[in-house]
């Protein structure tokens, strides 16, 4: 989604008309990073009608509040809710409005904050828990399954023809691992899991886990084809292996607190086979199981459900907002067969559809990074369309959803031979994720990117999804546009031309979330591809989180295409809550006919160490270049380093000139100040099989003035003449026949 001047503008307007407002600090803002934020933030066009609505809790913990919803010039609607969110079920009328919260009973109103509901926010409404669960009890088994999911000898031609290639690779699959995959028990496990963490440790919840998703695939797969074929054999392979999850002790290697992941997948796994096989399993087994999803799912709902509901005020846990998914459709499914599954779905189920994800906000975007936001899309095909079928709540209807897919294709465009920022950056994309998750959506830029990737979804997934997916038939394709920023997350995507597979990508951030959870130290860095070919890369890579490599390289300044001073030191990643304060912000942006502009200002990330950190870049399009210009300052002497680290060794052409040549492509980079020479520096050893070059333009600087980069990147190595004219204030800066104003 692009962010365009007139958007800013309406936002502008609307926190004007309402300015006073807030001009109180209030309790529903908290000065804590790690607590929620309101929302709707004032001034905030919605893009999803009715907004979900959030406030960091009262200093006294009350056991509800009254929340205060008014149209401009009309009558307040109130609502009273026991917790720091609310979702109404409606749709609101277009218009302006206002909104505040106070603790029931209370006078203490939160700063009343403006919003709009315009003709471009989409209709999403949720019915209320009530409605929802009798919706749910009201289907017949399975649940998780689309009526479309019928036996194979019901199929007609036409579905023969595009469905039993995917029955016979899910058959072929099943039958191999059979014989393949282990038998599991607690033994296999033996390290006691603690802290630190340690290598072994690490090693063995990846086997838990990889093992784990191996029995549960398994075990799905032959239940789905004990429905649709009918032969024995997958029964009792369905039920061989769901006897061994089931026989797997709760409190052992795949507990919850040794490996949440584990125990979520079996617990998942086995209701939703429970619910594909009704009638199939004896009672007394069927008893077993159910028991185990429920000791299982009632240690994960107390841990999301301490604190009053953690996640609501402290909404910053990847792994507890994934578990939310799980838990969604667990309980879902577990409806009328535990009695605590009411429990479950009314604490985790409306909240889930709330707010999927704390990484972003209603533009979309993931702050973790490509990567991660590839892992989460991954979870959320699996899960979403048995979530839809059994409880008719859409969620790739969600106007998020839509942001979520289109910061993908920003991205990770078609070709993209790497990810962009944070853990797992160096890895490469996987386009059969973002292609199944596309082809679930009714959308032209939707059905744009996943004609342009490519790969098989995965088998079992297409044969329990709507049959036909709700992408076919739709014959307009539509790219997305060439820029985007994300507010929320303060990255920007800049393509030459996104619908050339020969395009320069390039990528930019100073993001709020610092270097919080999965994201790094790299507040004002770049990232460069052309046609695919990474030429300015992320350095190390990612053997497992917090591992002494991680901390030391990784995450840490030196290795992005950031700035650091006096041989590597950059912005401050240590702590927690400080991550998130240690920040960045994107300050400017705008896109016109010649160049598309951005500017960053990471000064806090550097925790106090510079004074003035500030990025600005203008990627001139008649010349695909970027120029790009840092402003530092500190009170001491430093010596300024702009790194970039490279796959291959640099070229380096002069004291001022490096050029970076790889795959067919380059960039040549350029000091148009002329005082900043060019020098390469050994980083550590780089993955096996890899190569990682590393180098910087260094600049002195005296501590009593602003110290200033200037320099230009220069795709396909054109080598355009450059002239600067200084004038008052600013300069005006020549390349070829564009010139750029510099103030």
């Amino acid at each position: 989604m692009k962010f365009h001047r007139k958007g800013i503008v309406l936002a502008v307007a609307l926190t004007s008309l309402f300015c006073s407002f807030s001009a109180r600090a209030d309790w529903a803002q908290s000065t804590d990073p790690l607590v929620v934020q309101p929302a709707p933030a004032n001034g905030q066009v919605q893009a999803q009608n009715p907004p979900g609505f959030a406030w960091a809790r009262y200093a006294t913990g009350p056991a509800s509040y009254e929340i205060e919803i008014t149209p401009v010039g009309g009558s307040p609607v109130k609502a009273t809710v026991d917790r720091n969110w609310y979702l109404p079920t409606k749709a609101m009328a277009l218009g302006n409005y206002t909104w505040r919260v106070r603790p029931a009973g209370s006078s203490d109103w939160s700063s009343p904050r403006s919003f709009a509901i315009t003709s471009k926010s989409v209709t999403f409404e949720v019915p209320d828990n009530a409605t929802l669960r009798a919706r749910i009890l009201a289907k017949a088994r399975p649940r998780s399954l689309p009526l479309t999911t019928t036996p194979f000898s019901t199929w007609n031609t036409a579905k023969k023809t595009e469905l039993e290639p995917y029955l016979s690779r899910l058959t072929n699959v099943v039958k191999l691992q059979a014989s393949a995959l282990p038998d599991l028990s607690d033994a296999r496990w033996p390290i006691v899991i603690g802290a630190p963490l340690t290598a072994q440790m690490a090693a063995q919840q990846t086997d838990v886990r990889n093992k784990i998703n191996e029995a549960t695939s398994q075990m799905e797969a032959a239940a789905l084809l004990w429905r649709i074929k009918k032969d024995p054999i997958y029964l009792t392979e369905a039920i061989k292996r769901g006897d061994q999850l089931a026989s797997l002790t709760p409190s052992g290697p795949t507990s919850y607190a040794n490996q949440d992941q584990a125990t979520r997948q079996i617990a998942l796994s086995l209701i939703k086979t429970i619910d594909m096989l009704p009638g199939d399993l004896d009672g007394a087994r069927r008893n077993r199981w159910l028991d185990i999803v429920r000791v299982r799912t009632n240690e994960m709902y107390n841990s999301l459900a301490g604190d009053n509901g953690r996640l609501d005020q402290f909404p910053f846990d990847s792994h507890g907002n994934t578990l939310m998914i799980f838990m969604s459709l667990i309980s879902s499914l577990s409806l009328g067969d535990i009695p605590d599954a009411q429990k479950w779905f009314d604490f985790c189920f409306r909240a889930y559809v709330n707010n999927p994800s704390p990484w972003a906000g209603p533009e979309g975007g993931y702050a973790n990074g490509t990567a991660y936001a590839e892992y989460a899309a991954a979870y959320m095909v699996a899960l979403w369309d048995s979530i839809n079928q059994a409880t008719g709540v859409n969620m790739y209807a969600k106007p998020w959803t839509l942001g979520f897919l289109d910061f993908a294709m920003m991205l990770t465009p078609p070709g993209a031979k790497v990810h962009a920022f944070g853990d797992g950056a160096e890895t490469k994309p996987d386009p059969r994720v973002f292609r199944a998750f596309a082809q679930r959506m009714v959308n032209p830029r939707a059905n744009w990117y996943q004609s342009k990737l490519s790969g098989l979804e995965d088998a079992m997934q297409v044969l329990e999804a709507p049959y036909p997916m709700p992408i076919a038939g739709n014959t307009v394709f539509s790219p997305p546009s060439n820029e985007a920023y994300y507010p929320s997350t303060g990255w920007v995507a800049i393509h030459s031309d996104i619908g050339n597979t020969n395009r320069s990508s390039f990528y930019f951030k100073s993001s709020p979330y610092g270097s919080f959870n999965h994201s790094h130290g790299d507040q004002n860095g770049l990232l460069l591809s052309v046609a695919g070919q990474p030429l300015l890369v992320k350095a190390g890579w990612y053997d497992w989180y917090g591992s002494p490599q991680w901390s030391d390289w990784y995450h840490q300044t030196k290795s992005q295409n950031a700035v650091t001073f006096d041989g590597g030191k950059g912005q401050l990643v240590s702590g927690y809550r400080e991550q998130l304060q240690r920040n960045g912000k994107i300050t400017g942006w705008a896109v016109n006919g010649n160049y598309d502009y951005a500017e960053g200002d990471s000064t806090p990330a550097y925790g106090g160490q510079l004074t003035m950190a500030k990025r600005q870049i203008w990627y001139i399009k008649g010349q695909d270049a970027m120029l790009v210009r840092d402003k530092l300052s500190a009170v001491v002497p430093h010596t300024y380093e702009f790194n970039i680290h490279a796959p291959v060794a640099f070229t380096v052409e002069s004291p001022s000139s490096v050029k970076i040549s790889a795959g067919g492509q380059s960039v040549c980079l350029r000091d148009l100040n002329g005082n900043a020479p060019f020098a390469t520096w050994a980083g550590p050893a780089p993955k096996a099989g890899t190569t990682e070059a590393h180098g910087a333009f260094y600049l002195k600087n005296d501590g009593k003035s602003v110290g200033e980069f200037l320099v230009l990147m220069d795709v396909g190595c054109k080598r355009p003449a450059v002239k600067i004219a200084a004038s008052g204030t600013s300069r005006a800066v020549t390349i070829g026949s564009q010139t750029i104003t510099v103030n």
